[in-house]
This record gives structure tokens, C-alpha cells and sequence, in this order.
């Protein structure tokens, strides 16, 4: 199998750029990619059995990969929880598969945003991941958007070996995402 162009591009453009920029010692310093979580809250269908197995199905179909489905750890009375009600379906995206996924999210799902201005510079948590809130999930090509149930939202939180959010940044736009200068 062929090592995906994000990777290649990774090791042989990013790893030197940033080696250069953050005056790294060693090619081993420089942060990478660990893995990408994809995650779709189910919210108020949670007790409707197709929407619950559509939102599976689409997930699945976007990330190349089974989403499994999450389920509440506590009640929480003010949403109508219960412990062990299905609240979500999730994915969590390693290796080559990831970098095949994030290829994707660049080169063809977000130019398909409408009035897209770029990826906010401030949505990273400061330990070295960056969350992504898309609202409807249909800007996936995988999706057939005449056979899904219901739009929904979509969380991609790409997880990072960086220690600051200027270190994650810059990785993340060196790798292409685009993400805006705040």
C-alpha cells in the first residue's frame, strides 16, 4: 500500500520547516499527528433506533472505519439523560487512515463550506489539540445526501504531540489546514 501524501508531505516539508522555525535539536522534538476523533452527538434523537443507526451508518462511511456508539456515563435530569442511554456515535482515526481522513477534510470537504473564511486560529485547548465544529455533515463526498435521515454536526478533534497552541498551530497550518491568522 501507498504511503499517503499528507505523510510524505509531513516528513519531507513540515519536519524541516518546523525544525527550523521553533529551533528544534532534534528531528524527534518536532510534534506530530497522534490521532483524530471524529464524534456526532445524537442529542435529542437518542431514543429514535433510526437515527441513532443513520448517524452510525454516515460516520462510518466518512471515516473509513466503524463508529462505535457512546453512551451516557451519569443521568443528568436537565436533558433527559439516563446512565446508559446512547448519547453519540464516535470514531477514532490512527495511521495511515488518519492522514487519508485529514487529506480529505482539506482538500475537499472544506472548500465545500459555504461562505468558508478559513478555521478559527483560538480552537485549540493549549495541550496540543485542535477541535473543528462542522455543522452539517454532508460536505463529506461519502455522504449521499438523498439518503440521509436528518443533517447533523460533526466534532473532528485532531490530537497532537505539541506542547503550546503556537507549536500546534503552525503544525497544523504547515500541514495545510487552513486555519486564519487571528
Amino acid at each position: 500500500m501507498e504511503e499517503p501524501r499528507l505523510k510524505k508531505d509531513y516528513r519531507e516539508k513540515v519536519v524541516p520547516e518546523l525544525l527550523k522555525r521553533f529551533n528544534y535539536k532534534n528531528k524527534m522534538q518536532v510534534p506530530k499527528i497522534l490521532k483524530i476523533v471524529l464524534n456526532m452527538g445524537i442529542g435529542r434523537d437518542n431514543k429514535d433506533a433510526k437515527a441513532i443507526e443513520s448517524a452510525q451508518k454516515e460516520l462510518t462511511l466518512i471515516a473509513g472505519q466503524k463508529a462505535v456508539l457512546t453512551k451516557a456515563k451519569k443521568s443528568i435530569a436537565g436533558f433527559n439523560v439516563r446512565k446508559g442511554n446512547i448519547v453519540g456515535v464516535m470514531v477514532t482515526l490512527r495511521g495511515n487512515r488518519m492522514y487519508e481522513f485529514l487529506d480529505r477534510l482539506i482538500t475537499v470537504a472544506l472548500p465545500r463550506v459555504r461562505d468558508f473564511e478559513g478555521l478559527p486560529g483560538k480552537s485549540t485547548d493549549g495541550k496540543g489539540s485542535y477541535t473543528i465544529g462542522i455543522k452539517e455533515h454532508v460536505i463529506f463526498p461519502e455522504v449521499d445526501y438523498n439518503t440521509i435521515y436528518k443533517v447533523q454536526g460533526l466534532n473532528v478533534t485532531i490530537v497532537t504531540s505539541a506542547k503550546t497552541p503556537e507549536e500546534t498551530i503552525s503544525l497544523l497550518r504547515e500541514i495545510g489546514l487552513p486555519i486564519r491568522e487571528e
